[in-house]
């Protein structure tokens, strides 16, 4: 877990200092900032897609995941539930941001390949790696939505704690499918991300994160047969 805990302090310790900078940005200058952030989104989104897609041996799981977990998401009505949750500590657009940020920071080959790869081989790179990008993106981030983006590292904490816990329990047996189908459907909702963020389409993106466990199950339950 110490590739973890180095991810977690980067994006706390990343948040603290675009904090720093969040209370000297003007207005015009924290747009700019939204619409770059947006569209590095997107560009890690489509990137995701392109790589894994050709990899997948499920091609239209993504869609029954994106649907299913859509609906669901719908019915519980996460959007609303984690908005007014993050609205009783800031007034200010921070919601939008977690969003973002959580999936930034889970969604993407190092922070789920990263785990698994320190329980099985004991081997931080990936996740070294990967607090150093997510500690510069929270800089950004924080400088824009403010010191409440170092809640993501909760997120974070739990995502890759509970994949490398799963990863020590099943030893060889984790499954390429499932990451790869992850990503997909992952890449696809930091798309969604991104859009929001560039103000082209109010998506609520929160709705459709149980997207992300309908692959987990479709693939488990077609391997019992």
């Amino acid at each position: 877990m110490i590739g973890t805990l180095f991810n977690v302090a980067m994006i706390i310790g990343g948040s603290i200092l675009g904090k720093f900078f969040h209370n000297g940005i003007k207005l015009e200058y924290q747009r700019i900032l939204t619409q770059g952030l947006g569209l590095s989104a997107m560009a890690i989104g489509i990137n995701a897609v392109v790589e894994y897609m050709p990899k997948s041996h499920y091609p239209v799981l993504f869609i029954v995941s994106l649907s299913v977990g859509g609906l669901i998401g719908e019915w519980i009505n996460l959007q609303k539930r984690f908005d007014d949750f993050v609205n009783k500590f800031s007034k200010s657009n921070l919601a939008e941001g977690l969003a973002t940020a959580i999936l930034l920071y889970c969604i993407g080959s190092l922070s789920i390949l990263g785990p698994i790869q320190e329980a099985l081989e004991h081997d931080l790179t990936f996740l070294l790696t990967n607090g150093i990008l997510d500690g510069i993106t929270s800089v950004v981030l924080a400088s824009t939505f403010g010191i409440g983006i170092a809640f993501s590292a909760v997120a974070v904490f739990i995502w890759q704690g509970s994949i490398y816990g799963i990863a020590l329990l099943l030893q060889n047996s984790i499954n390429n499918d499932v990451i790869t189908e992850l990503t997909i459907v992952g890449g696809i909702l930091i798309i969604a991300s991104g859009i929001g963020l560039l103000e082209i389409k109010k998506i609520n993106v929160v709705n459709l994160l149980p997207s992300l466990l309908v692959p987990i199950v479709v693939i488990s339950v077609m391997q019992l047969f």
